[in-house]
């Protein structure tokens, strides 16, 4: 894979070296945002409104710990005014589309303005967990970060992008209520998750799950599990009595289904780990994604009798 994304992005600078200098702006004076991730982007827009354009990277559904740079990706980077990463190792190619690209643009890392460490938890427990938006909170702290750099990027815009950001972050305290409501119903021994990797060390903290294992036992999908990791992962969930095993949109569930049928567990609904849904979905959006998780989570550890609608 290293050696096909060195190739395409030499022949991307070779294409953007007769492109000249860009402004970072639209034909109407926005600046051009770039977001690696379909959840920052979403962040992005829910902040800059109609007073920036913004793109983003990386697909609904797709891996972003898998993802091979495009030419096309370049040619983005170098037209932004700001590029926003979700930083801790996730978007590690970004450093190669930087350089090819040439831009003049900000960066701004935003997962390394929130915590980032996990004592007890997960399978990676007191590491840098790049999947820190799976604390509303978190991601609230990262809305400040986003708009201090759109505001930055547009000052004539800055008292608008102040208050949807305001705006935001109060339904990112709503939203966290809600979650933790939902599962304050139900007991904490069946509170019990498995899924495909181990991305969600930051909703099990906030909302106390507790960890119990996954297909992938670690932080991203590029590992593989041995033969005897899965056998112990299928002992763990018999012993545990977990109810489901939740595979995620990101990654092949084959692995996730075979573990729960081994074991009796059921199939849980699909989690959204490492990325939104499509935008016409339930995981369409951050905040959907989360509800979206939640709702599958209760409804899988309790057979189906409870759940977390939207807006519940």
């Amino acid at each position: 894979m290293q050696m096909r994304v060195i190739l395409i992005l030499v022949l991307a600078t070779v294409g953007l070296s007769a492109c000249g200098q860009n402004s970072g702006s639209t034909s109407d004076g926005r600046p051009v945002v770039v977001a690696t991730t379909t959840q920052l982007a979403d962040l992005a827009r829910q902040i800059a409104g109609p007073d920036a354009d913004v793109h983003q990277l990386l697909q609904p559904n797709s891996d972003p710990h898998e993802y091979e740079p495009r030419p096309k990706d370049v040619a983005t980077a170098a037209r932004a005014r700001l590029i926003l990463e979700s930083g801790l190792g996730l978007d590690a190619w970004m450093p190669a589309v930087l350089n090819a690209s040439g831009t003049k643009a900000r960066v701004v890392d935003v997962g390394a303005r929130v915590p980032t460490t996990l004592p007890g938890t997960g399978a990676e427990s007191g590491s840098a967990d790049p999947h820190w938006w799976h604390d509303p909170l978190n991601m609230r702290a990262a809305a400040t970060t986003v708009e201090q750099a759109l505001s930055a990027a547009a000052p004539a815009a800055a008292p608008r992008i102040a208050a949807r950001a305001q705006a935001y972050r109060r339904r990112l305290t709503r939203l966290d209520a809600q979650i933790r409501a939902c599962f304050e119903r139900i007991p904490a021994a069946q509170r019990k998750l498995v899924t495909d990797h181990d991305a969600f060390a930051y909703f099990v903290r906030r909302y106390g799950l507790r960890y119990v294992g996954a297909v992938i036992p670690a932080q991203t999908t590029q590992a593989q599990a041995s033969a005897g990791e899965l056998a112990r992962l299928e002992d763990t969930i018999r012993r545990e009595h977990v109810s489901a095993v939740f595979p995620e949109s990101s990654v092949n569930k084959r692995l996730a289904r075979r573990i729960a049928q081994d074991t009796g567990a059921t199939v849980g609904g699909t989690l959204y780990g490492d990325t939104l849904g499509r935008r016409d979905g339930p995981g369409g959006t951050y905040i959907g994604m989360e509800e979206a998780n939640a709702d599958a989570m209760l409804r899988g550890m309790t057979g189906g009798r409870a759940g977390c609608p939207a807006g519940a």
